[in-house]
């Protein structure tokens, strides 16, 4: 069974190989990575960098075995079944702790260590009774708010936070999005610049390529999505253009992690106008997403739901 728990090590590792090459002097020309290459660089990183311990205890899954496992975790995710995600937290767990020690695959833990809170709070959700509807509904409901309140709560702000917090507020309100949203920074990266995930998403909003030169940034030598300013610039900007046409926070929020085209289907099958209305119908992810979000703007910087507004 060892095969089965590194399983993660092997989706979550593959991209690290370009990360540890040094720039060039001259420019080279952008070619496409296939997952074959992907693959390779993940199990040469293994193969170098895992300490003896590490290998007598866990396996590098074979090609066929990785696949597999990229595309169940994708279907998880995307996927409308909290008992599916759930049952990925050994899996999770036991990768996590292996890819811990691993050197060079920070980039990679963070994105993880946020994948399993969504697994933790997934088991949560499916093992609670369903919650009584309050007498007095807030002014927006937002479903699963209450369990990331009381997560989050104890929990130390991010080792980034305290000092690129103060320096993003102001890029945030001078790109017409409020300061406060710049806490999503903490959902998305845990305030790690680098971050990256294997989809390809980078930097402190985990902005895909296709999105980032959409928003005007580079994406290749140098990629500004590592940059925390212009990073921070171009999030701002895309949530204010998703408020603007939503007229509404939560569903903006849905909208920069699902897209626009998949929330505004959602609300119009549903003849809806809120979050809560359809978060039924959005993806796993994303129906965790939107609450943690929300809660983590709470807990750091003291704002409600209701209390967001543009500058």
């Amino acid at each position: 069974m060892k095969l089965r728990i590194l399983y993660g090590i092997g989706l979550l590792g593959a991209g690290l190989a370009t990360a540890a090459e040094p720039a060039k002097k001259t420019e080279p020309v952008a070619t496409e990575i296939t997952a074959d290459d992907l693959y390779a660089a993940g199990k040469e990183l293994f193969d170098t960098y895992a300490s003896p311990e590490v290998k007598a205890q866990f396996a590098f899954p074979d090609k066929a075995q990785w696949d597999a496992f990229a595309v169940r975790l994708q279907a998880a995710l995307d996927g409308d079944s909290l008992e599916a995600l759930a049952q990925y937290e050994p899996e999770a767990l036991a990768a996590l702790a292996a890819l811990r020690t691993i050197p060079g695959t920070e980039e990679y833990t963070d994105w993880l260590e946020e994948r399993v809170d969504y697994i933790q709070v997934a088991k949560q959700v499916v093992r609670r009774p369903p919650p009584k509807p309050p007498s007095v509904r807030p002014t927006q409901f937002i479903p699963n708010y209450d369990l990331w309140l009381q997560r989050l709560q104890a929990r130390p702000q991010p080792p980034g936070a305290a000092k690129l917090v103060p320096v993003l507020q102001p890029v945030f309100g001078r790109a017409g999005a409020p300061p406060p949203l710049v806490w999503l920074a903490e959902v998305e990266s845990t305030f790690n610049p680098s971050a990256r995930s294997p989809a390809g998403a980078r930097g402190l909003f985990q902005l895909m390529p296709a999105t980032a030169k959409e928003l005007g940034l580079s994406t290749f030598l140098p990629d500004d999505r590592t940059d925390p300013r212009k990073s921070a610039d171009a999030a701002a900007r895309m949530l204010r253009g998703l408020h603007e046409k939503f007229h509404d926070w939560p569903l903006a929020i849905a909208a920069y992690n699902a897209g626009a085209g998949r929330v505004q289907r959602a609300l119009d099958r549903q003849k809806a106008k809120t979050f809560a209305e359809i978060a039924s119908t959005l993806s796993v992810e994303t129906r965790l997403y939107v609450p943690k979000v929300l809660a983590t703007v709470r807990v750091r910087a003291g704002v409600s739901p209701e209390r967001l507004a543009v500058p």
